[in-house]
């Protein structure tokens, strides 16, 4: 059979290697210690990946093939759904106001994509150990933040994972922000979040959401075939530092320091939930679990911190509200939460 000419064999060479870049799995560092594992992209927003019991599947939605980690981001660059968790910076209503690389996102006080130096550069490694790992956004033209982000395994608790940020302004004004947890995980996931009353809860214009709240509780309502969609978010007051997810039989509880209303920027809450959920498309949409830390006015150099402790157990348990919060009285004095009616 006569060969193929070289700039054939170039060409499928190349379109090869593009199609398996395209599909690879982004670069990532793990951290494993037998019971928990979980990937850690420096690309990508410095994002984690995955995180779940070993053997079980990854708790996190996440999509490594949305993007192309090699491209830099700039002032023009849209949101990429990597998925994963990420930190943000808060309020999101002030996302472009305050820069200049993008005059025309700053004149329509755009709340939209979240900032690019953020979510999407390259962090640098700062330190890195079998039990944790250190990374630095590069300073943002757009918040004038510079990040640092921590995830380091538990000592005590192989069940455990805290995750550490660092928000520093790095402009030479002061700058009024918050951080901003966002954790991203498949649509049938079940939250719960202790809230005290219906006035800690409000939802945005048009959201398209139900949920529970009885005896201090609020859960949100999955739809079941023929219902309409779920689209929207949820914004809550908890009345407790922590939260629950139920999920491909695991339970993750996140802890974080509880914080008075007032501490919150009021566009925000301590907690949110956004929902997009179709009975009738189930490999679709997603749950967010977000946390905000404390709106604080930065001075040029001054940094903030906020951390997340993420502790997941196995849950072999009917995906029912009585059940799961059976489940978690049970373990309470273990993960250190009250509040369980």
């Amino acid at each position: 059979m006569p060969r193929p000419p070289l700039s054939l064999l170039t060409l499928g060479l190349a379109c090869l290697c593009a199609a398996t870049s395209a599909f690879a799995r982004l670069p990532a560092h793990r951290l494993d210690n037998g019971v928990i594992e979980a990937r850690v992209a420096d690309v990508a927003g410095g994002r984690l990946l995955s995180f779940a019991l070993k053997g079980k599947p990854n708790f996190l939605l996440v999509d490594e093939t949305a993007g192309d980690p090699a491209l830099a981001p700039d002032a023009m660059s849209n949101h990429v759904r990597y998925q994963g968790h990420e930190v943000w910076i808060g309020p999101q209503h002030e996302w472009w106001v305050h820069q200049e690389v993008n005059p025309a996102r700053a004149a329509a006080k755009a709340s939209w994509p979240p900032d690019p130096w953020l979510s999407l550069a390259k962090y640098s490694v700062v330190e890195k150990t079998p039990g944790e790992i250190v990374l630095d956004s590069p300073a943002s033209p757009v918040s004038g933040i510079q990040l640092r982000k921590r995830y380091a395994l538990v000592p005590g608790r192989p069940d455990s994972l805290q995750l550490d940020a660092e928000a520093t302004n790095r402009s030479a004004s002061p700058a009024g922000r918050d951080i901003w947890f966002n954790t991203r995980v498949p649509a049938h996931t079940r939250a719960y979040v202790p809230v005290a009353s219906h006035d800690d809860v409000r939802l945005e214009p048009g959201a398209a959401l139900r949920y529970t709240l009885e005896r201090g509780m609020l859960s949100l309502d999955l739809p079941v075939p023929g219902d309409a969609a779920r689209k929207g978010k949820l914004f809550a007051q908890p009345s407790r530092g922590w939260l629950a997810a139920f999920g491909d039989g695991q339970a993750l509880v996140i802890q974080f320091a509880h914080q008075p209303r007032a501490a919150i920027h009021p566009a925000q809450g301590q907690v949110e939930l956004y929902q997009d959920a179709d009975a009738d498309a189930p490999g679709k949409g997603m749950l967010e679990l977000e946390v905000h830390a404390p709106y604080v006015e930065l001075a040029p150099g001054q940094t903030m911190r906020a951390s997340e402790r993420w502790t997941i157990l196995p849950y072999d348990g009917p995906a029912t509200r009585g059940a799961h919060l059976a489940f978690l009285r049970r373990h309470a004095a273990q993960l250190g939460i009250a509040g369980i009616p």
